[in-house]
C-alpha cells in the first residue's frame, strides 16, 4: 500500500528551498510530479485531473495544451496533435511508416526531420514536445509557488540515443533543467521500491499508449541495477485502437479511403473509448457513422492477442539475457495505462506465474518514481538512493577490414566510461578516421553509423607505431561522446554523437534479432575478415622490404622461397576458409623470419655506426 499526501490540487505547502519535479512525457497522457515532505506526490489541476492528454491544438495566436487541446480532435484534425512521442529522434521516412502522412500534412526538415504544417507554422516533434513540457511546467510552478530547480524526465528504456537527445531538446526549449533522463520502467521500480523495500529481481512491464517497455531490475540495500531490458518503442495501447478501428471499418463495410479526416479521427476515438469501456464490461455497443453493432471483450482479446504474445517474446529474451528464469522474479510491476487491460493482466500473470502488482496508479507511477529520483538529485531524500541503468546496444568502432571492435557491450551498466588503443596501418599515416556504430553483429555493414569524426595530426611512423587512446564514455542519460587521442603528442579530437534521426521499432528489433540468429555465422566472417587484413597487411610489407633489401641479405634461393610464399597468399587472398588463409599467412611469416632479423640487425648496425661506447646510454645503478 503507497501512502500519498492528500492536499488541495494546486496547492503545496512551501516549506522548501527547491523543488525538483518528475515527469512522465507520454504518448497519450503525461504527468508531473513532486515529492513534498518526502511524500512524491501527482500534481492535479483545479479540477483534480492529474492526466494532462498529450496533445496540441495550434491555432494562428494561440496553443492550447491538455484537455482543452483534446477538444479539438474533432473538429480541427489537422492542427490538433497527439502521439507525438511516437515521432521524437525519427526521420521523414519513418513518419510516413508510423502512418502520419495519413492524418497530417508533413514537410520535411534541411536534416530529413518531419515537419507537421498548422495554422501557427511547420512544427517538429521537439517544438511540439516542448510546448507539453511547457504546459507542465507551468502547472508545477503555480503549484510550489517559486521557480523550479530542475527535472527528472523519463523515457521509453529502448529509447535509442537520438531519440533521448530530443527529448533533452524538447525540455531546454521548455525552459526546464534537466537533472537527468530516466528509463520509465526504472522510475516505476523507484516508485515501488523505496515503498515496499522489497529486495530482489523486479520485473517492469511498462504497456503504454506508443510504447512498451520491459526492464528486469535487481533492487539490493537501497540500489537499483537494471539488469537487463528490452521493448519496442512503437507498440502500444493506440496499436490496439487501431484494431478495433480496422474491425469497425470491416463490421460497417466502409472504405478508409474515403473517410475526411475528421472521420478518421472520429473512428480512433470512437475504437479508443471502446478500449477502455471493455476494462469493465464484458460486451458493449459501438455507433460510428449511423452504423451500430455490438463487441465484445473475447472479440476484443482476439483481436489483441498477436500484439500481446509479441510482448511475452521480449519478456522471454530479456529473461534470457538475464540469465534468469521465471522463479528468479520475486514480483511483475504494471505500468501504462494499456495494461489495465484484463487480458494484459491475464497473459502476463500467466506467463510470469504470479499476480502482477498494480497498487500504484498505473497511469502515475513513472512521474512519482522519477519525483522521487528528481528530490534525490537534489540532496534532499530522507534516505540513500543509488540508481544503475545500463545500455541497450553495444557500441564500438570500424577497424580494418570492416569488422566491429566492441567498446562498450549491451546491457553494461551506466554511466560507464571505456578506453582502449588503437595503432595505424600503414607507414607515415598521419591521420585516423574514427567510425562509430551501434549494434551487435561483426561488420560495420550490419550495424548502425552513429558518428564519424577524424584525428589529424600524427606524427608519421612505421604501421604500428603509434599509440592512439580511444575513450568511449555514456553519460547516466545514455547519450554518447568519444575521443581519440595520439598518446606521444597528445593531440585529440572528440564529437558528442548526436544523430539526426533515431533507430526504428524495426531495426532495433532486427539488431537484436540477428545477432542471435547470425551469431556462427558472424564469428566465421569475423575470422576470414581479420585474416584477410592480416594476409593484405603482410603482403604490402614484404612486397616493400623485397624491393629496398633482398639484394643486400638474401641469396637468389632464399629470395626465389620467399616469393613463391608470397604468390602462393596471393593466389588464394580470396578465399572464404579462413584456415586455409591463416597457414598461407603463417606460411610466408616463416619464409621471412631470417630476412627480418637480418634487416634488423643490419638496420641496428647502421643506426650505431660512428657511436663510441662511451655514447651510448647506460642503465643507471
Amino acid at each position: 500500500m503507497v501512502l500519498l499526501q492528500i492536499s488541495e490540487p494546486n496547492q503545496l505547502p512551501a516549506n522548501k528551498q527547491r523543488y525538483a519535479v518528475g515527469i512522465d512525457l507520454g504518448t497519450t497522457n503525461s504527468v508531473v510530479a513532486i515529492v513534498n515532505e518526502d511524500w512524491p506526490l501527482a500534481i492535479a489541476d483545479p479540477n483534480e485531473n492529474v492526466l494532462v492528454p498529450s496533445i496540441v491544438h495550434y491555432q494562428q495566436n494561440n496553443i492550447e495544451v491538455g484537455e482543452v487541446a483534446k477538444q479539438a480532435v474533432t473538429y480541427d484534425p489537422l492542427n490538433t496533435i497527439y502521439s507525438i512521442k511516437r515521432l521524437m529522434g525519427r526521420d521523414f521516412g519513418e513518419a510516413k511508416r508510423l502512418g502520419f502522412d495519413r492524418i497530417y500534412h508533413l514537410s520535411t526538415s534541411a536534416n530529413n526531420l518531419p515537419l507537421i504544417k498548422t495554422q501557427a507554422g511547420e512544427k517538429s516533434a521537439v517544438q511540439i514536445s516542448a510546448d507539453i513540457l511547457s504546459f507542465l511546467k507551468k502547472r508545477a510552478q503555480k503549484t510550489v509557488g517559486m521557480e523550479l530547480s530542475g527535472a527528472v524526465i523519463t523515457v521509453p528504456a529502448y529509447f535509442d540515443d537520438a531519440q533521448r537527445q530530443a527529448t533533452k531538446d524538447a525540455a531546454a526549449v521548455a525552459g526546464l533543467k534537466v537533472l537527468r533522463l530516466l528509463n520509465e520502467p526504472t522510475a516505476a521500480a523507484i516508485a515501488y521500491g523505496l515503498e515496499s523495500g522489497g529486495e530482489g529481481m523486479h520485473v517492469v512491464f511498462d504497456l503504454g499508449g506508443g510504447t512498451f517497455d520491459i526492464s528486469i531490475l535487481h533492487f539490493k540495500q537501497g540500489i537499483f541495477e537494471v539488469i537487463a531490458v528490452g521493448g519496442d518503442s512503437a507498440l502500444g495501447g493506440d496499436d490496439m485502437d487501431d484494431l478495433i478501428a480496422n474491425w469497425i471499418i470491416q463490421q460497417a463495410k466502409l472504405n478508409l479511403d474515403l473517410l475526411s479526416l475528421t472521420e478518421k479521427r472520429k473512428l480512433l476515438l470512437t475504437a479508443k473509448a471502446a478500449k477502455e469501456e471493455l476494462t469493465t464490461k464484458l460486451e458493449i455497443t459501438i455507433d460510428f457513422n449511423k452504423w451500430q453493432g455490438h463487441f465484445t471483450r473475447r472479440e476484443f482479446n482476439k483481436l489483441i492477442e498477436p500484439l500481446l504474445i509479441k510482448t511475452l517474446k521480449y519478456c522471454q529474451n530479456a529473461l534470457q539475457d538475464a540469465e534468469l528464469q521465471i522463479k528468479d522474479i520475486k514480483d511483475v510491476i504494471l505500468v501504462g495505462g494499456a495494461t489495465r487491460t484484463p487480458a494484459v493482466q491475464e497473459y502476463v500473470a500467466k506467463f510470469f506465474q504470479k499476480k502482477p502488482l498494480a497498487n500504484i496508479d498505473p497511469d502515475q507511477v513513472v512521474a512519482l518514481g522519477a519525483a522521487i529520483q528528481a528530490n534525490a538529485l537534489l540532496g534532499q531524500a530522507s534516505g540513500e538512493l543509488l540508481l544503475l541503468d545500463v545500455l541497450p546496444l553495444s557500441l564500438g568502432l570500424e577497424t580494418m577490414g570492416g569488422l566491429v571492435e566492441k567498446i562498450i557491450y549491451r546491457n553494461a551498466t551506466i554511466p560507464t566510461q571505456k578506453s582502449q588503443q588503437f595503432t595505424t596501418y600503414k607507414d607515415g599515416q598521419t591521420g585516423m578516421i574514427v567510425h562509430i556504430v551501434q549494434g551487435e553483429r561483426e561488420l560495420v555493414q550490419d550495424c548502425r553509423s552513429l558518428a564519424k569524426f577524424e584525428l589529424k595530426g600524427i606524427p608519421p611512423m612505421k604501421a604500428g607505431m603509434a599509440k592512439v587512446e580511444v575513450i568511449f564514455q555514456v553519460d547516466a542519460d545514455g547519450l554518447l561522446s568519444v575521443s581519440a587521442k595520439e598518446l606521444s603528442t597528445g593531440i585529440e579530437s572528440k564529437i558528442n554523437v548526436m544523430p539526426s534521426y533515431g533507430l526504428t521499432e524495426k531495426e532495433i528489433t532486427e539488431m537484436l534479432q540477428a545477432s542471435f540468429d547470425h551469431a556462427k555465422e558472424d564469428i566465421q566472417v569475423r575470422q576470414l575478415r581479420e585474416q584477410q587484413v592480416v594476409a593484405e597487411h603482410l603482403l604490402v610489407v614484404v612486397k616493400k622490404a623485397l624491393q629496398e633489401d633482398a639484394d643486400k641479405y638474401l641469396s637468389q634461393a632464399e629470395k626465389n622461397k620467399i616469393i613463391a610464399s608470397l604468390q602462393h597468399l596471393e593466389t588464394i587472398g580470396t578465399t572464404q576458409d579462413s584456415l586455409k588463409l591463416k597457414q598461407a599467412v603463417t606460411e610466408l611469416e616463416q619464409a621471412t623470419q631470417i630476412f627480418a632479423e637480418r634487416r634488423m640487425d643490419g638496420n641496428l648496425r647502421e643506426a650505431l655506426q660512428g657511436v663510441s661506447i662511451e655514447e651510448l646510454p647506460h642503465a643507471k645503478d
